[in-house]
């Protein structure tokens, strides 16, 4: 569909393009040297570009057939690779410490209930002896 729409519109400009060609032909001269004038003009104000703003990628020099002397391909992967590298272990790195805060966050609240004096009512209360027995299983399965 887009191949079709594109030569459609190449058709319709070589048909304008051929219609200002046959039109051009029939102008009085007097038309015809303002343009000529016009397009001198325009073209004597055009700037000129500058050949020493050239954006060069890659240092190509002559003799080096596109390769750069201080870029190898492996640098270009390094690149990319060592930060990824970086964030993946910052991120293990945190991941690590958060853990690492839970178990003493945790290994305080243990501390504290079996240092503290509990109640008796504590030990008939049902979920602190649940809490008591999956402490105790998680304890024997670590060992």
């Amino acid at each position: 569909m887009t191949y079709a729409k594109n030569k459609e519109e190449i058709d319709f400009a070589y048909k304008i393009r051929r219609a200002m060609n046959q039109s051009a032909e029939a102008l009085p001269e007097a038309t015809l040297e303002r343009l000529a004038k016009a397009r001198e003009l325009a073209l004597s104000k055009k700037k000129e570009s500058d050949p020493s703003a050239m954006l060069v990628v890659g240092g190509v020099l002559a003799g080096n057939q596109g390769m750069a002397f201080n870029q190898t391909p492996w640098f270009r992967k390094l690149v990319i690779i060592v930060p990824l590298m970086a964030l993946a272990f910052g991120l293990y790195g945190l991941y690590q410490h958060e853990q690492q805060q839970q178990i003493n966050d945790l290994a305080e609240i243990d501390a504290a209930v079996l240092v503290d004096e509990l109640p008796p009512d504590a030990y008939l209360d049902n979920g602190f002896n649940a809490y008591l027995n999956k402490d105790t299983q998680e304890k024997k399965t670590e060992e």
